[in-house]
């Protein structure tokens, strides 16, 4: 997590004062809100190829509204080694019109963080854990063959100023909620001791929130599967196993900035019964959103396979709620007291696209992939398919208790979602 060093008046101030021959260069950019809707912390993608560049100048990018300086970054996210999207979230009025400048200075920015990834390991029982941006993991190496837990939390954690998760990169693959008190980022020594031994302490409540869902054998929240006619196929193993049946499991964080933060995974040679694939993933969080965007492409399909994304139901005996009123998504969710111990209400969903949806089913209430709603999802051979996990905890906003509360706003999120802002970049 990174410190506020600036606050957004004073960038704008630096921006209007240490760059003023920068200004009168600066490119301007015309956005347009197609829809009809309101749109909050859009994410707005401008690819490198669209601006006019003077690679002697391009250093840190500074976007300009009349106002303000909206907070951005540029991200690499075919990760060779170079920028190609300068990303930013903006807000719009219904079919409005809004032009924002954009200049370049050598002297970085520095934003209050929005988003944020940690990941950290220790190399064996006896040692600390020290941060890590990358993590490969054979298939003998999960906790009960090593004898200890060797990552933070299990795995990565990732959040944004709503909602937090994580990631169980211990062979296991579900992903965990965390539920959030308040807009700022979480300590980084959430899951480890005084002498930086990991330790579960994040089940209990801090200042921040806590862990708030339980997993199992499930695949969490947004965790997945492939299914067929007779098959339930866990990418990966439970708590239980000690050799796991991904070959290799390669973990990177590609983004971490202040309003966007990316990490990826890839699952080399995983070999359900009698089968072998190999697995692309992608988690994208920006801020605004009680959520996460997840993108997943699977090699080595026979065609008889969907994708299965989870939806965990431990703690709720109710049925799974669906909305189909929007024209590019359909929607899962359940709303009850189903943390642990059914402390608090919490609602949780699935944001599908429509045009690959296939309807659902239930896992087994035993097993190695159990007690969980799945979606399921047409998928083709190393085709990506993208989508969303949600989560909307009382403690997080108090009307959250209530189920329409929840349902409006999973409404009005699939409006913003589906909503198009174009760009016009004026040379």
């Amino acid at each position: 997590m990174k410190a506020s060093l600036y606050s957004l008046s004073l960038v704008w101030l630096i921006a209007f004062t240490s760059c003023k021959k920068e200004v009168e260069k600066g490119q301007l950019i015309q956005l347009t809100n197609t829809s009809e809707v309101e749109l909050l912390d859009k994410p707005v993608s401008i690819g490198k190829k669209l601006l006019s560049l003077n690679d002697s100048l391009v250093r840190y990018p500074l976007v300009l509204s009349q106002t303000d300086t909206i907070p951005s970054q540029l991200n690499d996210t075919d990760m060779d080694g170079q920028w190609d999207e300068l990303f930013f979230v903006a807000d719009f009025r219904p079919k409005e019109s809004k032009s924002i400048t954009l200049i370049w200075t050598d002297k970085e920015p520095i934003y209050e963080p929005r988003t944020s990834v940690r990941f950290g390991k220790r190399t064996s029982v006896d040692k600390a854990v020290q941060p890590a941006t990358n993590e490969t993991m054979l298939a003998n190496e999960l906790p009960k063959s090593l004898g200890y837990q060797q990552y933070q939390t299990d795995g990565p954690s990732w959040e944004n100023d709503r909602v937090g998760f994580r990631h169980y990169l211990d062979g296991r693959n579900a992903k965990d909620l965390f539920g959030k008190k308040t807009s700022s980022m979480s300590p980084e020594d959430v899951g480890l001791d005084a002498a930086g031994a990991v330790e579960d302490n994040y089940h209990v409540m801090e200042d921040w929130g806590r862990d708030i869902l339980a997993v199992g054998n499930s695949v969490g929240l947004g965790g997945y599967a492939l299914i067929n006619e007779t098959e339930f196929m866990r990418l990966g193993v439970t708590v239980e196993d000690s050799i796991n049946n991904v070959e290799k499991t390669t973990f990177h964080i590609d983004v971490e900035g202040p309003v966007n933060s990316i990490i990826s995974y890839t699952y080399n040679n995983w070999k359900p019964n009698n089968r072998t694939y190999s697995v692309k993933e992608t988690t994208s969080i920006w801020p605004g959103i009680y959520g996460f965007k997840n993108t997943v492409s699977v090699s080595g399909l026979t065609g008889d396979e969907d994708l299965a994304v989870g939806l965990v139901n431990i703690n709720t005996d109710h049925s799974l709620g669906v909305l189909d009123e929007n024209s590019k998504y359909v929607v899962l969710y359940t709303h009850d007291k189903q943390t642990y111990n059914k402390e608090w209400w919490l609602g949780m969903a699935l944001i599908l696209p429509k045009d690959k949806y296939l309807g659902f089913t239930q896992a087994p209430k035993t097993g190695p992939l159990s007690n969980s709603f799945l979606a399921k999802l047409k998928i083709e051979d190393n085709q990506p398919v993208s989508y969303y996990a949600i989560a909307g905890w009382e403690l997080s906003d108090e009307k959250f208790s209530n189920e329409t509360y929840f349902t409006d706003y999973l409404k009005k999120l699939t409006g913003q979602l589906s909503a198009v802002v174009e760009i016009e970049v004026k040379n």
